[in-house]
């Protein structure tokens, strides 16, 4: 078989070995440009009708010094013929563009999988900051693999040499000579990228040229070298028919906010204070002024939700969003929006805890916060978004449970999700239910009871200025029906029920639990929030083996779904996989009484689907038990330790 090149020309003879799917990791200096490399070889392969996962990885430090390890900044693509749910457990390819970024990713790159380093990175000095005391190029550590030592940044200076680029600005093209390498290998089209260039470097046509040479220069790299023998091909998907574009969580966070507004013809307000990972919604809810969006960039989280409760009163779908620590510091405005039964959509995109964290880092550990953490008898809805394309619907739900329901309601992301990304098929907007939300506005001279309640014990949505419907609302206990202020001991009990019986009927308006497999069996996964990919490819490999396993998904947390215990105690083994110590497990296990077990992660990255797998035989008796490790810290060496034991 023929590879052509760039011109269409037939350049040399070589093989093409055909995949169902394969997984790449670029990594280098958070300078390198991996995130754009990893986003345009995704957008590639999304044109070229693969169904992709991502995982962007961002380094944890904002200026680490370069080639450090604390500066290695990642990005991972699974691409496939087939429908893939997760962005990949270990990697087929890795491209390390220095010392750090290898010594970092390494430990997830298979046995034989293809490594392309920059061999003009491993100088002395970053071999010293990655912690090597031997060049691993050299010193046959890297033989399982199939290692391709390449001079990218002498390759890309050749390339652009002539354009009159000072050496700096030439070097940081060196990430297009990476991804024209990589298109080469997996047979991916160079056009979208070139199109991007295009427009990216409009007003300079001298990096417009630089970056489209170099982009070629790594394409033809891989054709014309005898390093490589062989390129990959990656069929296209069967996928449903329609218009699809590739979006990442937080994006679809923001399309669905203001598709609930449009469907309750309601102006949406967006109130938040800017904080790792969700500062995205608020960008791309700045871009769409056109639909009537209000962005409010408050200075600080607690000026934030209070803008967003003063909008919810005035009539708008107000939102607020943030991460863990910014939710913390909007906990007592959320119980005023309990108080007051105004709607309210609280965004909190997870992401390593507790305080500051791991700011770029993935977690689930804000459950307990969501359902519990606020003073008083709070109660809030909690619903959860499972993949980047599912943020779109359950912005939309979450819509509507506020508003439908005068309540706030929080919204469970987390970084993995709001940064990855999926293909996502644009819905036909004429099919997007209405969100009935109307205002009360029938004044005609009668007393109005700001608290009088429906059969599902809601009150109604009054703006202010309402003709004849003047009333009174705020923090303090309320009187039933009149909202006076109330210390009388029998109605404040009256009323922690009520609002307690209020959030609990919401779940009347849930569709019957999904199931992945049957009702019944040996093992039933219950997940929820960006555990979903691992545990759908997980069942689909168990199931495939004939074991009787199935797995729940919850969207729904609190209030949880009316059939869940049914469903629970239909399984001789229940499993719960979450990215923290067990949370949601804690809840099932008091709530149905059921002997959940725990998969438990805090690391700061997803789950590997072998891990999932590995845990549903362990209790099926078809691997080794192994003793869940108490929640005790093992100490760990410091470097300086380190150090003096190597001595």
């Amino acid at each position: 078989m023929t590879n052509e090149g760039v011109g269409g020309a037939v350049a040399s003879l070589k093989t093409i070995s055909d995949l169902e799917s394969a997984t790449v990791r670029f990594a280098g200096d958070s300078g390198d440009g991996m995130q754009l490399v990893g986003g345009q070889f995704s957008d590639a392969s999304a044109i070229f009708g693969n169904d992709i996962s991502t995982f962007p990885d961002y380094p944890a430090e904002i200026r680490a010094p370069a080639g450090s390890l604390a500066g290695v900044s990642g990005f991972q693509v699974n691409f496939s013929s087939l429908d893939i749910h997760t962005p990949g457990d270990q990697v087929d390819a890795l491209v390390a563009m220095n010392p750090a970024a290898l010594k970092t990713n390494l430990a997830d790159l298979i046995p034989g999988g293809v490594l392309i380093v920059n061999s003009d990175a491993f100088t002395p000095d970053n071999l010293e900051k990655a912690g090597y005391a031997q060049n691993p190029l050299t010193d046959g550590s890297l033989e399982v693999y199939k290692l391709h030592a390449i001079p990218i940044t002498t390759m890309n200076r050749r390339a652009v040499d002539g354009l009159g680029l000072e050496k700096r600005s030439a070097d940081r093209c060196k990430n297009f000579f990476t991804l024209g390498l990589a298109c080469w290998l997996y047979g991916r089209p160079l056009e979208p990228t070139i199109t991007y260039i295009d427009e990216k470097f409009a007003k300079n046509a001298t990096l417009r040229e630089a970056n489209v040479r170099t982009l070629k220069a790594g394409f033809n790299y891989g054709e014309t070298t005898e390093m490589f023998v062989s390129s990959y091909r990656v069929e296209k998907a069967e996928i449903q028919p329609g218009t699809y574009r590739k979006i990442t969580g937080n994006e679809a966070v923001a399309i669905g906010l203001i598709a609930a507004a449009k469907l309750a013809d309601k102006q949406l307000f967006y109130g938040s204070y800017p904080i790792t990972p969700a500062s995205d919604i608020l960008h791309e809810l700045s871009r769409h002024k056109e639909y009537g969006v209000i962005t409010f960039q408050a200075e600080d989280e607690i000026a934030a939700i209070g803008a967003s409760i003063g909008a919810a009163f005035g009539g708008c779908l107000a939102i607020t969003g943030s991460s863990g620590p910014g939710v913390a510091l909007k906990t007592e405005a959320i119980g005023l929006a309990v108080m007051t039964e105004l709607p309210l959509v609280i965004v909190n995109i997870q992401r390593g805890g507790p305080s500051t964290g791991l700011p770029t880092k993935t977690e689930q550990a804000d459950l307990f916060q969501a359902v519990f953490g606020r003073n008083g008898e709070t109660p809030v809805p909690v619903i959860a978004a499972a993949s980047p394309a599912d943020c779109f619907d359950v912005a939309i739900e979450a819509s509507r449970i506020a508003m439908q329901h005068m309540t706030p309601i929080i919204l469970l992301s987390d970084g993995y999700i709001a940064n990855g990304s999926d293909p996502w098929r644009l819905p036909d907007v004429d099919q997007l239910p209405k969100i009935d939300a109307p205002f009360y506005e029938n004044g005609h001279g009668e007393r109005f009871l700001p608290y009088e309640r429906d059969e599902r014990l809601v009150r109604r949505w009054v703006p202010p200025g309402t003709p004849g419907l003047m009333h009174r609302i705020g923090g303090l206990e309320k009187a039933d029906l009149t909202g006076n202020v109330s210390y009388d001991a029998d109605n404040h009990q009256f009323m922690v029920r009520t609002r307690q019986a209020k959030v609990d009927k919401i779940a009347d308006d849930y569709p019957p639990q999904p199931v992945l497999g049957e009702r019944t069996g040996d093992v039933l996964i219950v997940s929820w929030g960006g555990t979903y990919g691992a545990v759908a490819t997980a069942i689909e490999r168990l199931r495939a083996q004939g074991k009787k396993v199935s797995a729940a998904h919850l969207r729904y947390l609190n209030p949880l779904p009316h059939d869940l215990g049914e469903l629970l105690r239909g399984f001789r083994h229940v499993l719960v996989p979450e990215l923290n110590l067990g949370q949601l497990r804690t809840i099932l296990r008091a709530r149905y009484l059921v002997d959940a077990v725990g998969l438990n992660k805090v690391k700061g990255k997803p789950f590997m689907v072998r891990e999932i797998v590995e845990k549903v035989d362990e209790l099926l008796g078809l691997r080794p038990s192994t003793v869940e490790a108490p929640i005790v810290a093992t100490r760990r060496p410091t470097q300086s330790v380190v150090s003096e034991a190597q001595g």
